[in-house]
C-alpha cells in the first residue's frame, strides 16, 4: 500500500513517495500546493508576485501580500541578520532582472510545508525529494530508515557519500554542479567558489535549504557557524576534493 508520483516543477524534479498510504488525493493536493508556489514565487514569471515586488510594483507591506509571503519575507530577513549578510535574498542577481530572489529559502519552505500537510492526513512514512532537497518521514519500504544518496559534485554517475535515516529529518544540498558558480557571496557580489558543494541535515528543509546555501557562501569556515545552530549539522565537498564535516554530521553516514 504505496504511492510514487513524481512531478516537474519549480524548476525542478519532485518525487513524492507514500509508504503507507494509497491516497491519490492527497497526492494531487501535494502537486498543486507546490504549482500555487510556483506561480506566487517563480523569479522566472514576469508577472509572479515576487518579481513584482522586486520590480517595486508591490511593496511587501502592501494589503494584497498573502500571509504566506510575508512569512518568507520574514523569516529571510531574520536569516540576513544570522547570517551577517551572508543569505540575503534581497542582494542576489535574479532570473527577473531585479536583485530579489528568494529562491534559496522558498523551495526548502514549500516542500517543508508539503511534508506537514502528509503528516496532518496520519502518513507517518515518507519521502519527498525536491531536486535533491529531502524531507523523510518514519521508515523506507521495507520498514528500514531511509537512505539518501548526496550525489558527487564531480561525478554525476557517483554518490560522495550515503546518509542514514530515521524521520523526520531534512536533508539539503546546495553546489555548482547542476548551474555552475551560480551561488553569490551578497556581500561581495561575486560568485562563491571555494566549496562544490555544501549538505545540511536538521529538523526543517526550509532552515536546512538556507543554511546550504549560507555554508556555501561562507567556505569551510561557514560550517563553525553551522555547528552553532541547534540541531544541524552537515558537510562539505571542497572545489579541490576535500570532504569536511561538523563533529555531529558522521553519525548520519551509513556503514
Amino acid at each position: 500500500m504505496s504511492v510514487h508520483h513524481v512531478e516537474h516543477v519549480m524548476g525542478t524534479t519532485v518525487s513524492i513517495d507514500l509508504v503507507d498510504s494509497h491516497d491519490r488525493s492527497l497526492v494531487d493536493e501535494l502537486v498543486a500546493w507546490l504549482y500555487e508556489v510556483d506561480e506566487v514565487f517563480s523569479p522566472y514569471k514576469e508577472h509572479s508576485l515576487i518579481s513584482r515586488i522586486g520590480r517595486g510594483e508591490v511593496a511587501p507591506t502592501d494589503t494584497e501580500v498573502p500571509h504566506d509571503v510575508r512569512e518568507v519575507l520574514q523569516r529571510c530577513g531574520e536569516l540576513a541578520e544570522a547570517t551577517d549578510g551572508a543569505f540575503d535574498v534581497w542582494s542576489q542577481p535574479s532570473p527577473n532582472g531585479t536583485r530579489f530572489d528568494p529562491c534559496g529559502y522558498v523551495k526548502g519552505w514549500s516542500v517543508q510545508r508539503a511534508a506537514h500537510l502528509v503528516r496532518s492526513r496520519g502518513v507517518a512514512d515518507f519521502c519527498i525529494n525536491a531536486g535533491g532537497d529531502v524531507v523523510l518521514g518514519g521508515y523506507d519500504h521495507d520498514g528500514c530508515p531511509w537512505k539518501v544518496g548526496i550525489r558527487h559534485p564531480f561525478d554525476p554517475q557517483s554518490l560522495a557519500l550515503v546518509l542514514h535515516e530515521v524521520g523526520p529529518v531534512a536533508i539539503a544540498t546546495s553546489g555548482t554542479y547542476e548551474r555552475g558558480a551560480h551561488i553569490v557571496d551578497p556581500r561581495t557580489g561575486r560568485p562563491s567558489t571555494e566549496l562544490a558543494s555544501a549538505t545540511v541535515i536538521g529538523p526543517d528543509l526550509a532552515q536546512a535549504d538556507a543554511f546550504a546555501t549560507t555554508v556555501c557562501v561562507m567556505g569551510v569556515e561557514g560550517l563553525h557557524w553551522l555547528a552553532g545552530q541547534p540541531g544541524y549539522s552537515g558537510c562539505v565537498i571542497t572545489a579541490a576534493g576535500r570532504l569536511v564535516t561538523t563533529d555531529s554530521f558522521n553519525r548520519h553516514r551509513a556503514a
